[in-house]
């Protein structure tokens, strides 16, 4: 116990030297699971991923429909507001800006932000420019398997940091939802369900944009 203990803070050490630790948050190396109410069940041979809002075409998607959309894997950091971080973390999945870059999915020129629909009613906000970014991915696989339940499968919304930490934006670890259901292109921002419990409609870990008031302690 103690080497692992002692294992972990060189290796926190290490990623605070190359500047990947944001302040007030510690290394870990599992793969904590937070997340507010039950774990759903979720049925691939129905379930769909709807893309509407403010698109010239709105779409509906089958997860076989979805699987044969262009892939791509990310190696990441990722951070949660609860404190912990993760370093070098593979993923796979699909990117949103591919998608958009492609004109798979054509947002109308007054879409200005995202909701993340999820599973049990959850959603989470975010800007069009954050998500369309290259280290936002719609997520299926984490380490080379399939996302298990706890983490999101079939699909989470994904948004990390990439070692050199040069560009782009990134933003804590809620800010993509897990059980991804919908995505809505709106002109205007509506707070998703931990914005509304007051946690910062930024997020972004290297400001410590953590909550817009309150304690974090009692909402989860």
């Amino acid at each position: 116990m103690l080497k692992k203990v002692l294992d972990r803070r060189r290796a926190e050490e290490i990623v605070r030297a190359e500047n990947r630790l944001p302040p007030g948050q510690s290394l870990t190396n599992k793969f904590p699971v937070l997340h507010y109410g039950p774990t759903p069940r979720v049925d691939l041979d129905t379930w769909t991923l709807k893309v509407f809002g403010l698109v010239e075409e709105e779409i509906t998607w089958t997860w076989e429909e979805f699987n044969k959309l262009p892939k791509t894997k990310l190696t990441m950091d990722l951070h949660c507001v609860t404190r912990w971080s993760q370093f070098d973390m593979d993923w796979e999945g699909v990117s949103l800006g591919q998608l958009v870059r492609e004109g798979i999915i054509k947002p109308k020129s007054e879409a200005r932000h995202i909701i993340q629909h999820c599973e049990l009613g959850y959603t989470t906000n975010t800007s069009m420019e954050l998500v369309l970014q290259d280290n936002f991915l719609l997520a299926t696989h984490y380490d080379g398997r399939p996302l298990t339940p706890d983490h999101g499968y079939p699909l989470r919304g994904l948004i990390g940091t990439f070692a050199d930490r040069s560009e782009p934006k990134s933003a804590y670890l809620w800010k993509g939802g897990k059980w991804l259901r919908g995505l809505e292109f709106r002109a205007d921002d509506q707070l998703g369900f931990w914005e509304k419990a007051g946690y910062h409609n930024e997020a972004d870990p290297w400001q410590e944009q953590r909550f817009s008031g309150g304690s974090w302690v009692n909402r989860f």
